[in-house]
């Protein structure tokens, strides 16, 4: 069995930049036709289109904010639209928003946390679910974080318990789609290089220091994560769900 996904139909969202980008293009590399989603990054998201149409595959950019119902189900149509069905579902969006104390934390700003990393999951995969059934291989891939293990960094409570409620919602939602043929798994990356949200939250001299601590002596990249889930998407997969992948060069081994 290969990661070969010739003829997919994958939808991923927060697709305009960092992970979500080389999630898209590796998935399109390895054979599937990708509808990209954004909120505000059209600019990118176009972008990540241009790159996956290089390879010969569809593709085609559409937004929504994954913190709104009514906006998640439109994309879902949308996307579902365009690709003629569903087999392939990455929840990718997701946002820190901000570093803060919980002593310093506002219950609008631990909300926002939790509904636009770990709700906004949820009704992503409510909306593709009936979808992704009348697929011969469906499947889909959350997004967790080392986070979820070890507490996140300083100010990031709201985000680690966001993060661990996804690796959560995985295993609960494994089980309850298990007979339906759809497999539910997600990646939790640790301190990966040269994206938007690290360049934004976190200092130079942090990033070194987290940089220092791995194991393997190397930062994470995006397409180390896009490669674990290309895997998860593929056929080679089919046995596993409702397993965390942890992409962390080794920091938190479990």
């Amino acid at each position: 069995m290969t990661a070969d996904l010739q003829g997919s139909r994958a939808l991923v969202t927060g697709a305009g930049h960092g992970i979500g980008r080389a999630v898209a293009v590796a998935l399109a590399a390895a054979g599937a036709d990708v509808a990209v989603h954004y909120h505000s990054s059209a600019e990118q998201a176009g972008r990540t289109v241009a790159a996956i149409e290089t390879l010969g595959r569809r593709a085609k950019a559409f937004s929504a904010d994954v913190t709104v119902t009514a906006e998640v189900d439109r994309l879902v149509d949308e996307a579902t639209g365009f690709l003629g069905g569903l087999d392939v579902l990455v929840c990718n969006a997701g946002h820190l928003i901000g570093r803060v104390a919980v002593a310093e934390m506002t219950d609008e700003h631990f909300g926002r946390v939790v509904d636009t990393n770990l709700t906004s999951t949820f009704r992503t995969c409510r909306a593709a679910l009936p979808h992704l059934a009348r697929s011969d291989h469906g499947r889909i891939v959350t997004l967790s974080s080392l986070a979820a293990h070890n507490g996140g960094g300083p100010g990031s409570v709201a985000y680690a318990a966001a993060k661990a409620g996804v690796r959560g919602f995985t295993k609960g939602l494994a089980k309850e789609t298990a007979a339906q043929g759809v497999t539910v798994n997600a990646v939790a990356p640790g301190f990966i290089k040269g994206t938007a949200f690290h360049d934004t939250f976190t200092a130079p001299e942090a990033q070194q220091a987290l940089e220092a601590g791995i194991p393997v002596g190397r930062a994470g990249t995006a397409q180390d994560v896009a490669a674990a889930v290309v895997y998860l998407a593929s056929p080679a997969a089919g046995f596993l769900t409702g397993t965390t992948l942890d992409i962390d060069g080794g920091v938190w081994p479990r």
